[in-house]
């Protein structure tokens, strides 16, 4: 065992070389609540835990968390509209006692951490298999009218306007009151597929009265799916512009080995976005209403269905050749537990992690990366966290830009100095002033440089931290003459000028 890791390490060190972190790289992680991780847990062991798995994402190079917030047509959060889930309390409805809002919270904990958090939600599924009852302020409770059941679950048809409205208020309230960096859906938009059970939506039920075909209805599913992205989108944005707006889609969107068609598609033969999910991610993104796109995908290269190294080169030709309103950032859905489980095709004494991120971090149009799923990092399989740590993301690393929204950078920072605290030399300035919410500083980058380098800030080897406070507690090898400068981050990471000051 000793051997392997030493050679893993070793061989992780030598691909870094070729794998250099960038100085802005999307680095994500998804922290679900529907597998009941925290169903029976008290207020203070649920927060312990999760304190404990932000620290652990941090020290990892985490800086965005995905934290789920409706499951089933509920909230993990105070809601107005929706009833408290039961995947926090047990039972759907009942508040948490002692009182608590873990979104609010999150936002905190992540914020202290320099880290995003993307309030994750699931637009149609109003009931999981597992779910037994529903509270009497459900809206599937009050509407039964709008939903269909499909195989155990109970979904909000896409197919009605009402439905469409009432997920964007939803929506819309949390981004007005949560202060959350990005509103993040997920790979469910019609119920993927069982075998054998028909699905009797709104248009199901039409195409048996009309005899229509199977193609009328999947155009008609698509279009409503399509027009309820477009609401969402605008609707965040008219809240708060600067909020993110992402999918993260199931991996393959088309298959071009099953089906002969005019729709884009690659050399896959799995489930499909857009024939079976009926989600056409590719449209999103031409009309510019996404601001990123998570693909999950989580197979390993040289699966034979859905070949991870085929996956992410199509994905990042799609996004490369698009033609929009603007781009949308790609990053890739990654699986921690299944990249550890499989060894790399050249190097069968390695698992796939390192051939994973050098395609990731090779190929055009790719971002960054998210992590399926935050406690699979911290558990550390095959030394995952490890090499995230000492390798692929031993530099932090500012957030990618997304001029569309916003590219004014904001003013430096002003008087910058060396002071002694109780923790020691600790380096502070003071916040620039701003006229905009748009303009304010919300973050800063401190960078190091020793004695005799010239300030560089675009190079990301000097880049030591990202700091949401303005002071920075500096370690205990400085040398005499070391130089660090201070950019102040806006809302999107817009990077003003740096201000020095020498040690």
């Amino acid at each position: 065992m000793k051997r392997f890791l030493s050679l893993f390490f070793c061989l992780g060190c030598l691909l870094s070389l070729f794998a250099q972190s960038p100085k802005r790289e999307f680095r994500g992680a998804w922290i679900q609540c529907v597998n009941g991780q925290w169903q029976g847990l008290s207020k203070e062991t649920m927060q312990s835990t999760l304190r404990s798995q932000l620290d652990e994402l941090q020290r990892c190079g985490i800086n965005a968390i995905m934290f789920q917030v409706r499951a089933e047509g509920d909230a993990l959060y105070e809601s107005p509209y929706e009833p408290w889930s039961r995947y926090l309390t047990g039972q759907q409805g009942k508040a948490p006692s002692p009182y608590w809002d873990p979104l609010a919270w999150m936002v905190e904990e992540c914020h202290k951490r320099s880290m995003e958090l993307h309030a994750w939600i699931n637009p149609f599924r109003a009931k999981t298999k597992g779910t037994t009852s529903l509270a009497t302020t459900h809206q599937a409770v009050q509407h039964p009218e709008l939903c269909f059941n499909y195989d155990g679950l109970l979904i909000f048809d896409p197919a009605y306007d009402a439905n469409q409205d009432y997920i964007c208020l939803v929506a819309r309230d949390i981004v007005r009151r949560y202060d959350v960096d990005g509103l993040h859906i997920d790979d469910y938009f019609y119920p993927y597929p069982a075998a054998g059970v028909e699905m009797l939506d709104y248009e199901g039920v039409r195409k048996a009265q009309t005899n229509g075909s199977l193609a009328e209805t999947g155009n008609r599913r698509r279009a409503h799916v399509n027009r309820f992205i477009e609401k969402l989108s605008r609707a965040i944005k008219e809240e708060k512009p600067w909020v993110k707006f992402g999918v993260s889609p199931f991996g393959i969107y088309h298959n071009m080995l099953t089906r002969s068609s005019q729709v884009p598609g690659s050399m896959t033969s799995g489930l499909q976005n857009y024939d079976d999910l009926y989600a056409d991610i590719l449209l999103w993104m031409e009309r510019g209403w996404l601001d990123y796109n998570i693909p999950q995908i989580y197979w390993e290269i040289g699966n034979k269905a859905a070949d991870y190294d085929t996956l992410i080169r199509w994905w990042s030709t799609v996004h490369r050749d698009l033609h929009a309103p603007h781009p949308c950032l790609l990053y890739i859905g990654q699986d921690v537990e299944r990249t550890v489980k499989f060894p790399d095709l050249q190097r069968p004494q390695m698992h796939q992690m390192p051939a994973k991120y050098n395609l990731q971090r090779s190929l055009p149009a790719i971002d960054g990366s998210c992590q399926w799923y935050a406690k699979a990092v911290c558990n550390n399989p095959g030394e995952y966290a490890t090499m995230l740590k000492t390798v692929y993301h031993a530099k932090p690393a500012l957030q990618p830009l997304m001029p569309w929204i916003d590219k004014k950078a904001p003013k430096k920072p002003t008087k910058p100095a060396i002071v002694t605290t109780s923790d020691g030399p600790t380096l502070m300035w003071t916040a620039p002033k701003a006229r905009k919410p748009m303009d304010e500083a919300a973050g800063y980058a401190v960078y190091r440089f020793n004695p005799g380098e010239k300030v560089n800030c675009s190079d990301a080897s000097h880049l030591v931290t990202v700091v949401r406070n303005p002071y920075y507690v500096l370690p205990l090898d400085i040398e005499d003459r070391t130089t660090f400068a201070i950019t102040a981050l806006d809302r999107l990471h817009n990077e003003s000028k740096p201000v020095k000051v020498k040690f």
